[in-house]
């Protein structure tokens, strides 16, 4: 069953309000003519008669009370419809909708989102927590819309602004013979109980695939969603982790967690912005990845001070180049 025209439910409205075809023109901004033919179409589309001409004047049938209840509401629905538009569209009144792994939630958003609730106090924020491959599907979904990830293998319709770069290293108890050492005995790596993030990440594949690349095979005794979790388990020594040095900032710089080179070749993650390329971003959003962007250029600068190899875009390409023609020798 086809809705009612809109535009003659309006105007129905407005001559069940009035009484007169010459006001009802008059408030709907028509000529009595448009008026009378518009309502003898609506009339005609609903198969009954709504208004008793008498004179001048126009009643409304059972039929007519009937439609005016449902008209009404309609009527109000629209306006809060439009009233709803135009309050997004005030500064600040808008939802934002981001998609984050759980390193990025605990290390990168809490500082990002103080300052984006600064500017956009009364804007809605949604957290879905996400590694790549989930953004992107969330993002193709339209239930996302922007996303802080490593660069995704392959970006089909989306857009990837790169923030920074890291290095993985592997991640030691203060105890363990790497660490008394002062580097990793190659011979050992693989003879090593690993605690690693989840298989199902892309940090875990770039891991496997860099030291397959090398013929070294992981022993994974742990796999965990969890960097804080790995961390412990690193800490009490049993096994050893894998993870960029950033995000273990506190335990290296306690002496609890000592972190190591994977080899004289690097293994470097490169972190940005994803969303849909042909789709306009509204100010909200421009505004947080500019915040993100100050954040990790901040992390960047920390990392730099304690050697903790985070890189700003201007290093990337030098030493990501560099560190791919250097074989691995620990």
């Amino acid at each position: 069953m086809q809705p009612i025209d809109s535009r003659q439910l309006r105007t129905f409205v407005a001559l069940a309000k009035t009484g007169g075809f010459t006001t009802a023109a008059r408030e709907v901004f028509l000529s009595q003519s448009a008026v009378s033919h518009s309502i003898k179409a609506l009339e005609q589309d609903v198969g009954c008669r709504l208004f008793d001409r008498i004179g001048k004047k126009v009643l409304l049938t059972q039929a007519g009370e009937t439609l005016l209840v449902h008209a009404e509401r309609v009527m109000r629905e629209m306006s809060l419809a439009r009233e709803s538009l135009e309050h997004l569209n005030k500064w600040g009144q808008s939802r934002i909708r981001i998609g984050a792994s759980t390193t990025t939630c605990q290390y990168i958003l809490p500082a990002v989102l103080r300052k984006f609730k600064e500017a956009y106090p009364e804007c809605l924020i949604t957290i879905e927590p996400a590694d790549v491959s989930d953004s992107v599907e969330l993002l193709i979904s339209n239930r996302i819309d922007i996303a802080i990830a490593l660069e995704p293998d392959r970006l089909e319709k989306l857009s990837f602004q790169p923030l920074f770069s890291d290095e993985l290293m592997f991640i030691v108890s203060a105890n363990h013979e790497w660490a008394q050492a002062g580097h990793v005995i190659r011979d050992q790596i693989s003879k090593q109980k690993f605690v690693l993030y989840n298989k199902a990440s892309q940090t875990f594949r770039m891991i496997e695939n860099f030291f397959r690349r090398d013929g070294i095979g992981i022993n994974t005794l742990i796999e965990f969603g969890s960097m804080e979790a790995i961390k412990e388990l690193v800490k009490l020594g049993l096994g050893v982790g894998v993870m960029a040095p950033w995000v273990a900032r506190e335990e290296i710089e306690d002496g609890s967690i000592v972190a190591l080179p994977l080899g004289r070749r690097l293994l470097r993650r490169q972190w940005g912005i994803l969303n849909w390329r042909q789709r306009s971003m509204n100010l909200p959003e421009e505004k947080f990845i500019g915040f993100c962007r100050e954040v990790t250029s901040s992390l960047v600068k920390q990392a730099d001070v304690r050697g903790l190899t985070m890189v700003s875009m201007d290093d990337v390409v030098a030493q990501s180049n560099e560190g791919e023609t250097i074989p691995l020798a620990c």
